[in-house]
């Protein structure tokens, strides 16, 4: 097993309620007047502007042909060690995801306002809980951003396409996990962050805290050796926590296949397929070893796959 059973079921808890999150953002992004007089699924506009004109039917290659762009982008500004240049970077990618997502359930201006607080709050100040609670919206603006672009077609396409992709960049050129591992280091990742001694890690950063207060009341020399030596203990600390993690991507792509479903077929029928997503990524939890890096996605696809063939035999029955 990867991680141990308290890991994995937080994982698998966040994963889920991102998609259900995304799912009720799309939802709302649904026009009900233009869907009703149309006779087929039309959304409202984005507070980013209009979607780009793209064919549904092919729309799956400049969407991958960016993700390419991108993973070369980044890789080169690992390289270079440009990280200021990575973090703006991502600074409005997450800023742009979160006004889509919180525009779906509140002003405009609010959730402009919100989103500058969370993408500067998640770059600059990062912690867990931001991390983490940042995760839960962002996908969801992605989907409300791309979904409108795709078809059962070309989401099918995409996401053997990535599926293949993501186990040659892991297993092969393995240029994934320098990006995974990078990220993590410039606390810029994009995913979900769970440190195993979370609890642990507070405990002894309560205990340094304490020490401080209490080096304060020394003179000036003593703080400063004090000082060195609780730094080097955080140090200590925070390189021995050891981090479970996944991908953005892996969260992002199966969210993005069920927005479609929800598009051409309907609400229950979309809401099917985060649970084989989510099993898909329990069978890799299950079979992988601890240490080691696997590619999510195709796990995530064959369980997205099976979800639909699910909501195909039940459309049938009904």
């Amino acid at each position: 097993m990867k991680h141990t059973l308290k890991i994995t079921l937080i994982l698998l808890t966040i994963f889920l309620l991102a998609q259900f999150m995304g799912i009720a953002t799309l939802y709302k992004y649904i026009d009900p007047l233009k869907t009703s007089e149309l006779g087929e699924t039309t959304f409202k506009e984005l507070p980013i502007g209009e979607r780009p004109p793209i064919d549904e039917e092919t729309s799956y290659l400049p969407i991958l042909l960016a993700i390419l762009i991108g993973t070369g982008l980044l890789l080169l500004l690992i390289k270079f060690k440009l990280i200021w240049i990575w973090k703006a970077w991502f600074l409005i990618a997450v800023f742009i995801a979160l006004l889509v997502s919180f525009t779906a359930f509140i002003k405009v201006e609010l959730a402009l306002l919100l989103a500058l607080i969370f993408a500067f709050w998640k770059i600059f100040k990062p912690n867990i809980w931001v991390q983490n609670l940042t995760e839960i919206f962002i996908y969801g603006g992605l989907a409300a951003i791309f979904v409108p672009m795709l078809n059962l077609f070309s989401v099918s396409i995409l996401l053997i396409l990535i599926s293949i992709y993501d186990a040659y960049a892991v297993w092969k050129s393995k240029h994934m996990i320098t990006l995974a591992k990078s990220q993590a280091k410039a606390k810029v990742f994009a995913g979900l962050l769970i440190p195993y001694q979370l609890g642990k890690m507070n405990s002894k950063e309560k205990k340094i805290k304490q020490k401080i207060k209490k080096s304060k009341k020394s003179k000036v020399s003593s703080l400063t050796k004090s000082t060195a030596k609780i730094t080097a203990k955080t140090k200590t600390i925070t390189k021995s926590v050891h981090t479970a993690i996944l991908g953005g991507g892996d969260i992002a792509f199966p969210l993005i296949f069920a927005g479609v479903i929800l598009k051409e077929m309907g609400l229950w029928q979309s809401l099917i397929i985060p649970f084989f997503a989510l099993a898909g990524l329990a069978v890799l939890f299950w079979k992988a070893e601890e240490k080691k890096f696997y590619p999510a996605m195709p796990f995530i696809s064959a369980g997205c796959f099976i979800g639909l063939g699910v909501v195909w035999l039940i459309n049938f029955l009904i």
